[in-house]
Formats: structure tokens, sequence, C-alpha cells
């Protein structure tokens, strides 16, 4: 059982919510997990900002933040930052939708037990992501 939510709480940008949460529930689905309760949120470069420096100590803004609430079971919320995610679709040349649906798949590998900390870990990670993404896309034709 799946209970994934997506929020908004940029007042200003119209978001791909629907997709966001439909690529975190293909990324469990592929994974083989069972239960997930996860939150997306969408926030503001000053909300990650200081999201970072709050929990991580980290005095910069990201594109992406996942916290794993659970030891036992898949329970997390991922904060995904809009104004990153629209300079990076720019900068990647794809469209801000493609964008925030690989952030929200990256947030729901991080939970999934995946990490990010070396080269082959990130390349496993940006194929698993283009899968799950793939599967999403899929699943809205």
């Amino acid at each position: 059982m799946y209970d994934i939510q997506a929020y908004n709480s940029t007042s200003t940008l119209r978001l791909p919510l629907r997709k966001m949460r439909r690529v975190v529930q293909c990324v469990m689905e592929g994974e083989q997990i069972a239960s997930a309760a996860v939150n997306v949120i969408v926030v503001n470069d000053v909300t990650i900002h200081e999201l970072n420096n709050r929990f991580l100590n980290h005095d910069y803004v990201t594109d992406v933040l996942t916290f794993s609430l659970e030891e036992e079971a898949i329970e997390g919320e991922i904060y995904v930052c809009a104004q990153r995610a629209k300079q990076q679709a720019t900068e990647y040349g794809v469209s801000f939708t493609n964008e925030l649906m690989r952030l929200a798949a990256h947030g729901a590998l991080h939970l999934a037990g995946y990490n990010d900390e070396s080269d082959v870990q990130r390349q496993q990670m940006k194929e698993l992501e283009d899968r799950y993404m793939d599967l999403a896309s899929e699943k809205f034709q």
C-alpha cells in the first residue's frame, strides 16, 4: 500500500504534482517495497537552504533533500527546490516537468536505500531514475 502525497509550497508555480506522485510510486513498486508513506514537497530556494542549514549544517541550496522518517518502513519526505529544478531543466535541455519528476525519483531512490556518494552510485541512480521516469510516463499515455 502506498500513501504518496505531493504539495506545492510555491504559490507562484503550477506544478505536475500528479506526475511526481506517480514516479515515486513507480520507484516503490519497482524496488518491490510493499508499503510506503512519502510526501513530496516542492519548495523555493530560501526554504531548501534553511532545511540544508538546519538539518545538515550545509550553508547552501540543493535541488533535492530526502528525509527518512522511519527506520523499519519506508516513510519519508522529499523536498524538491522548484527554482533549482527550473535552472537545471534549462541547463540539461529538458522540460521543467521532466526535471521535477527526475528529482522526485531521485529522492524516492534515496528512501529506497540508494546512495550517490561515488561516481558508480551516481550512475546507477541516474539509470534507475531514467527507468522509473519512463515507467511513470507510460502510465500517463
